[in-house]
């Protein structure tokens, strides 16, 4: 039986955008946007950002309800994340220009007190662990919200995913995905060669969770594996390339954070099929 908990209320989620997002059309927009604010005076973190832009968009065109929660645990992928807050009328468009200047709320990873961002992420390892603390308190209010959460799968290196990975596989929230962003890469090179993961589908299973494999990029594909699951916790490793629709970047360890000049901004936007105009280049 549920226990009810006390407490204020959950604050009133966002209203909806007023025209149903189109996730082809908004990962593309979040590459673009996310190459613009690499051409900042600071630049950005580029190649996981650029390959989480696909699960991003499927997630928040299609997938999360109001009330559902979203957890960026690989916190510097915050420029995709700030793009895609744009493009579902939390943020002005125009405050992207803005991205970790001085005085912006734009930081490199993102912050609490943004619309749509629950908690501040990017110290990694932390963002499973607040969102099985969501999952389970949704448990036992006897809700129906879900809770997504987005890794880095160098971020997996870390032993407090395992012990949020552990508890969750004991209390079997239902609601629960976390997507693991597998590109392959680390700042430090590849993950295997760093510390290895594999088999990495057998290690969740292993503490209790569902798991499913998936091309990060075939957004049909993603909007299956992304389902929750009313048994518990689900983990969907999500297969991706870094740098993912800017050639010079895909599959670079060079492209994990990257400040790009003009030149490069125009031609990562050419790649990416538009004009390269506007923004921070």
């Amino acid at each position: 039986m549920a226990v009810p908990l006390t407490g204020p209320p959950r604050p009133p989620a966002p209203a909806p955008p007023p025209e149903p997002l189109d996730p082809a059309d908004m990962a593309r927009r979040i590459r673009q946007d996310v190459i613009r604010m690499a051409g900042g005076p600071e630049g950005a973190h580029v190649g996981g950002s650029l390959s989480c832009a696909d699960v991003l968009a499927v997630l928040h065109a299609r997938l999360l309800r109001p009330g559902d929660s979203f957890v960026l645990s690989k916190g510097h992928a915050a420029p995709a994340l700030y793009s895609t807050l744009v493009q579902l009328g939390r943020l002005p468009a125009d405050e992207l220009d803005s991205y970790t200047a001085p005085g912006s709320r734009l930081f490199g990873h993102p912050s609490h007190d943004l619309p749509g961002v629950e908690f501040a992420t990017g110290s990694l390892g932390h963002g499973l662990g607040l969102s099985v603390g969501l999952a389970i308190a949704e448990q036992l209010r006897g809700g129906d919200g879900r809770v997504y959460t987005l890794l880095g799968d160098g971020e997996l290196q870390e032993g407090s995913v395992w012990e949020a990975a552990l508890l969750a596989g004991h209390r079997r929230p239902p609601g629960l995905v976390a997507v693991v962003d597998r590109n392959g890469l680390q700042i430090t090179g590849g993950t295997e060669g760093c510390v290895g993961l594999e088999p990495l589908d057998a290690k969740f299973a292993a503490f209790g969770w569902e798991t499913r494999a998936v091309d990060g990029h075939d957004l049909p594909a993603l909007y299956e594996a992304l389902q929750p699951s009313p048994g518990g916790p689900v983990a969907v490793l999500a297969r991706t390339v870094k740098g993912r629709g800017v050639p010079f970047l895909e599959a670079r360890v060079a492209g994990h954070y990257a400040k790009l000049k003009p030149a490069l901004v125009r031609r990562a936007l050419a790649a990416l099929g538009h004009p390269a105009q506007g923004g921070t280049a």
